[in-house]
């Protein structure tokens, strides 16, 4: 099966060449780079390293938030296997790549969410753990949200949980040790870092509610299979 590696990114221009070359030198079959309307010197960066072979580049005109850009390298990935990649990682290895794609290639699993860095909280109660930007699924799986993927902006991890959850998706957390994901504390100040996260937040709860029945069918699924126990 064909894997394409989608880093989508926006004003990452500290880490993107280190996450676009160290990606493009794993075996993907492509690597497609997003860049969402960023406003640093991102596509500067990306655009230096357009000569590797299995790379293509969009470039958004202005930003149009995560779910657009997710959506759109979804749109144009031909592999069957697709892997989400932050942007502003470091410390990427083989071995995470293949955690995120073995489960998925084997058929062991619909989707798998890599979680990086330990944190305060134990990982398997984490309730954080979900909304991870570095995931693996199906193209064919996630082909029917893609539209609606454009329109949730940061709440897009949301909106693709509840789908497979609806769906009865088999979803897989692991844990990439030693990846480091920097968070919002340490990228911007702490004023702005507080109102990040209100947005995003704002996004989040938004596309739920927008979303409410695939919760409604979750729970229908639920209480069906407790029945038929």
């Amino acid at each position: 099966m064909k894997t394409t590696a989608i880093i989508c990114a926006f004003n990452e221009e500290t880490t993107i060449k280190n996450v676009v070359t160290t990606v493009s030198d794993y075996f993907f079959h492509e690597v497609i780079v997003i860049n969402d309307g960023s406003t640093d010197k991102t596509d500067e960066i990306i655009r230096k390293t357009t000569g590797l072979h299995n790379l293509k580049y969009i470039s958004l005109p202005e930003n149009k938030g995560k779910g657009y850009a997710m959506a759109t390298g979804i749109e144009n990935a031909t592999g069957e296997i697709i892997v989400f990649i932050d942007a502003d990682l470091s410390n990427l290895t083989e071995e995470h790549f293949s955690q995120l794609i073995s489960p998925v290639f084997y058929k062991k699993a619909d989707m798998v969410l890599g979680q990086a860095n330990e944190t305060l909280i134990n990982y398997d109660l984490n309730p954080f753990k979900s909304f991870t930007g570095e995931r693996t699924l199906l193209k064919k799986d996630v082909l029917p949200i893609v539209d609606k993927m454009k329109h949730s902006r940061f709440g897009v991890e949301t909106l693709i949980n509840l789908y497979y959850q609806s769906e009865g998706k088999i979803v897989k957390y692991i844990m990439l040790e030693g990846l480091n994901h920097p968070t919002k504390f340490d990228k911007t100040n702490t004023p702005q870092a507080m109102k990040e996260f209100v947005q995003e937040g704002h996004q989040i709860a938004l596309t739920a509610f927008k979303n409410f029945d695939l919760i409604t069918k979750t729970i229908k699924n639920t209480i069906s299979k407790n029945v038929n126990l």
